[in-house]
């Protein structure tokens, strides 16, 4: 039984606009709010909680940051509940990863892991249209022109296409999310390289290898392709291979 002495923490009082957060973060889950929803417009919304306009400001800019809602302006302006995802997973991935939240094992074995299963299933489930797009995007990285970070884009652009032929718009994003988090580092890295060309020309096969599984709907060998293509490139960074040391 619980006692008086037990090592008890003093409650927290919330900040104003954690608890108007909290009130439209209650609605979403219950259902009252939807995607679409448009918010009482400032004045009200601030009457009806009781908290200033100004408090009120501040937890609709968190939730706009967060990507839950949009802010208008114009004639039918004010707060509406985003129906697609926006820019919050990514900005905070990204920062958390340039703090070093996540060490780079964490993010190379995460990514490992949804790669692994993206292409897989874009070898069971990918349409024509996706075989075209990817085809085109390889097509492009082929250009004996292309330099350094226009390469880097469209390698990015290649796996985000492979995410996007699962069919899965939640696997898809969080691919874009954790793509464009580490991005930096990937161009950091493609501007290390002592002969990024040769690099090019190795990704560029497996690359190719890769396609040819999924248009050969074997899931199975694009998945062994996809493990090794991504531990290959970090190979090249680093002696102690895939997993590199913080």
């Amino acid at each position: 039984m619980a006692t008086a002495e037990d090592q008890w923490q003093p409650v927290q009082r919330l900040r104003t606009y954690e608890q108007v957060m909290a009130q439209i973060e209650e609605r979403i889950l219950d259902g009252r709010l939807k995607a679409g929803d448009h918010l009482p417009s400032e004045r009200e919304l601030s009457v009806s909680l009781g908290v200033s306009r100004p408090s009120l400001r501040e937890s609709l800019r968190v939730l706009e940051a967060l990507g839950v809602i949009d802010i208008r302006r114009g004639g039918e302006g004010g707060a509406v509940l985003n129906s697609t995802p926006g820019q919050g997973m990514v900005n905070l991935l990204k920062l958390q990863i340039a703090l070093a939240q996540f060490s780079w094992t964490d993010v190379l074995e995460t990514r490992l892991a949804l790669e692994r299963w993206t292409v897989e299933e874009a070898a069971r489930r990918a349409t024509e249209e996706d075989h075209r797009e990817l085809g085109d995007i390889l097509d492009r990285m082929d250009d004996p022109e292309i330099q350094s970070p226009e390469f880097n884009r469209l390698d990015a652009a290649f796996h985000m296409r492979i995410a996007e032929s699962t069919g899965n718009a939640l696997t898809a994003h969080f691919m874009g999310s954790l793509r464009t988090a580490i991005h930096r580092q990937m161009v950091e890295m493609y501007a290390g390289l002592s002969d990024w060309k040769k690099t090019a020309k190795t990704v560029r096969r497996e690359h190719r290898a890769l396609f040819q599984a999924i248009t050969d709907r074997d899931g199975t060998r694009a998945a062994a392709l996809m493990t090794a293509h991504i531990n290959d490139f970090y190979d090249m960074q680093s002696p102690r291979g895939a997993v590199r040391p913080d």
